[in-house]
């Protein structure tokens, strides 16, 4: 059996986690800003196979029929960065969003506000 330590999948979310902090300053401060579901929202984006985000949704949720994507995406369009040719980084960045949101929920439960959604 791997260990945590010997998997891939969780290395590579760490690095991605890092590089999302270096090289687009997407750290605590920044991440603490978005108290309302938004980084599980987007991690719930990229999680998704793309054959069931890229449906449309029912008539009933929005005046004209939108993606999955596009009802549950939570920042401006050009932030959705599809790696439509390649699986595995779409959920290395998923991954590194939902890390982002513990650490977030955390630091939220110990200041003593709960953290939002």
């Amino acid at each position: 059996m791997t260990s945590v330590t010997e998997s891939i999948g969780a290395r590579l979310i760490v690095e991605e986690r890092q590089r999302q902090i270096e090289g687009e300053g997407w750290n605590a401060r920044h991440d603490d800003t978005h108290d309302s579901g938004e980084l599980a929202r987007a991690a719930a984006c990229y999680a998704l196979p793309p054959q069931i985000r890229e449906l449309n949704t029912l008539p009933l949720l929005s005046a004209r029929r939108k993606t999955l994507t596009e009802c549950l995406w939570p920042w401006d369009g050009r932030w959705w960065k599809p790696s439509r040719d390649d699986r595995i980084r779409e959920l290395t960045k998923a991954g590194a969003m939902i890390a982002a949101e513990i650490d977030r929920l955390q630091r939220a439960a110990l200041a003593g506000d709960g953290g939002g959604a």
